[in-house]
């Protein structure tokens, strides 16, 4: 063989070595390039307890229990604190989802910082899983390909709580309600309850987000004279409000009913100011078996009671580790239809499935309170009074104006 064509042979063997070398060691390194979730949340202000760091310790559990990679790449937590403002929220999604790589946004426990990520995950064809917000709309007129509402929202509540304090006997409410889209949206899906029933809204009031002074919207409630006041807001809100409304003897004659109530709530204020509430749940930690072994775990990190948003954010985290590993890649849309093919079977779901809305639709539960002297051990602050089942407890799909649901 010809010298020339001996070195010819000796210059392409080494390149495509070196070509194979380099395949090899970008392969290699895109394995072990994280795969980012994002946990946006409220680390420090009212929901801080119902979802925040709590919700990050879920999350976390979920991916140890997912061995730490999928796809072959390990798996990174990244944490933000959308400070209950929407403009804070969009700032930070935005930046996760352009220049940090992150695949899926988790939790939002505020309404209107979950509609505004919604839509940057729309546009943007990410991963949005909604444990922590409660707005109906998020599977109504502003649902998203890549969104899937996970723990509970607005609809639902209202059909437990609403429904059954109607059935008790009560005919009026006065709602005192937030005054942002979570109020708005959870009294407007109650007042259909209400009609619904036979009941009559004889007044509401709004009051601002994290208010310390309930005094003049509860004195309102009270001069109404209705049989419920109707308290459509969550965490410090609530907490607050539940509060002042004992030290001003509102509830001598009236009942509460709390439209969004955590168990982190009913901790805050005690067995003796909450004892009697009725509430709609998605999740208990002493529910059955399994919900008790997960909670233990869940406590051990925390020192805390699990609410149904740290639950819901575990269980969405799993799906989603499920879904992505089925589909073979993290691309937004594509996994987000594989989550709604899959059916959802955890600790706190049983036979879930994802519906075209993004709604996932799963049994809810109605508790009561218990008295200081009912409850035996730690956190043993409720009672069953009944299984509400998915399907009565969501509303019907072709109800919510989805533009991805297919008219008939």
């Amino acid at each position: 063989m010809k010298a020339w064509v001996r070195s010819a042979l000796s210059v392409a063997g080494t390149l495509f070595g070196l070509a194979l070398t380099l395949a090899t060691a970008t392969s290699a390194s895109a394995q072990n390039v994280p795969v980012r979730l994002g946990v946006l949340t409220d680390m420090s202000s009212l929901y801080a307890d119902n979802g925040g760091q709590g919700s990050v310790v879920a999350v976390q559990m979920a991916v140890d229990d997912f061995k730490g990679r999928v796809l072959g790449r390990p798996i990174e937590i990244v944490a933000g604190d959308h400070q209950n403002k929407a403009d804070i929220g969009s700032a930070i999604t935005r930046r996760w989802l352009e220049n940090e790589n992150v695949e899926a946004i988790l939790d939002v426990p505020n309404s209107a910082v979950a509609l505004a990520v919604q839509g940057i995950t729309r546009d943007k064809k990410k991963l949005f899983l909604a444990t922590g917000a409660a707005t109906s709309r998020l599977t109504g007129d502003e649902c998203s390909p890549t969104g899937i509402h996970w723990t509970y929202d607005t609809y639902a509540l209202s059909q437990g709580t609403t429904r059954a304090i109607s059935r008790l006997g009560a005919k009026s409410w006065f709602f005192l309600s937030a005054d942002y889209s979570l109020g708005a949206q959870l009294e407007a899906d109650s007042r259909k309850v209400i009609d619904a029933t036979g009941g009559k809204v004889v007044g509401a009031v709004k009051h601002p987000i994290n208010t310390p002074d309930f005094s003049s919207f509860l004195l309102q409630a009270q001069a109404s004279r209705a049989d419920v006041i109707a308290l459509a807001d969550a965490g410090g809100d609530f907490i607050n409000a539940v509060k002042q409304a004992g030290e001003f003897g509102v509830t001598g004659g009236q009942k509460l009913a709390g439209l969004i109530v955590f168990i982190a709530d009913i901790h805050s204020l005690g067995l003796q100011s909450a004892q009697g509430l009725m509430l709609s749940s998605a999740f208990y930690w002493d529910l059955n078996d399994e919900t008790r072994a997960w909670s233990k775990r869940f406590i051990e990190k925390t020192k805390k009671v699990p609410t149904m948003i740290h639950a819901g954010t575990y269980g969405a985290v799993m799906h989603y580790l499920k879904a992505v590993e089925a589909a073979g890649t993290l691309d937004g849309p594509t996994v987000a239809a594989k989550m709604r093919e899959l059916p959802v079977n955890d600790f706190m779901t049983r036979n879930g499935r994802i519906r075209p809305d993004g709604r996932l639709v799963r049994d809810m539960y109605l508790f009561r309170v218990k008295s200081p002297e009912e409850s035996k051990y730690q956190f043993d602050y409720y009672q069953l009074l009944a299984m509400i089942p998915g399907e009565e407890a969501f509303r019907p799909m072709e109800e919510g104006g989805c533009s991805l649901v297919k008219k008939s």
